[in-house]
């Protein structure tokens, strides 16, 4: 008897973490979105600030732009006011539209842009590897001007007033 209790809560723990976990994805409140996307967003004002965290005392161009991004957020998304706020992207693509790529904090992944990310990782291989390569090139100079300079009886000679000056 004591095993059927114990099987009905653990299906009743099964059912409940499907309903948890297979639910709907929960909406962000409207306080999140605006934080999220005003961390995406420059301030145009040429402080090159995040929009959120321009601190320009009388910034008109900050509160017009926070103005502009919680009417989006809370506005319909289509002509026929069907009620659902317009999306992330489409919020920040408005924005692109009204004030220019440079208003995003981060440049896009897409088109021309994908250079934005790749380029500074180029040019940090690249000049790694030019200074391997010139470093390689004096040290191999070093070593052969050093041969040739220096008879093994003179190596031996300073090696041995090395030890004595050093007490090694």
């Amino acid at each position: 008897m004591s095993l059927r209790p114990k099987c009905i809560l653990q299906a009743l723990a099964i059912v409940l973490s499907c309903f948890a976990f297979l639910g709907a994805r929960p909406s962000r409140s409207a306080d999140t979105r605006f934080n999220d996307l005003g961390h995406k967003l420059m301030c145009k004002c040429g402080c090159n600030q995040i929009l959120l965290e321009c601190n320009h005392v009388g910034c008109s161009y900050s509160t017009q732009m926070r103005d502009e991004l919680m009417a989006a957020l809370t506005r319909g998304g289509s002509e026929e006011g069907s009620g659902t706020p317009d999306s992330d992207d489409l919020v920040l693509q408005s924005f692109v539209q009204k004030y220019g790529p440079t208003v995003l904090a981060a440049p896009t992944t897409s088109g021309f842009n994908v250079v934005a990310w790749i380029v500074p990782f180029v040019v940090l291989i690249g000049g790694l590897g030019l200074i391997t390569t010139v470093v390689r090139k004096w040290k191999f100079r070093i070593q052969t001007v050093g041969a040739q300079s220096t008879t093994p009886e003179e190596l031996a000679m300073f090696r041995q007033r090395a030890r004595e000056e050093t007490e090694v």
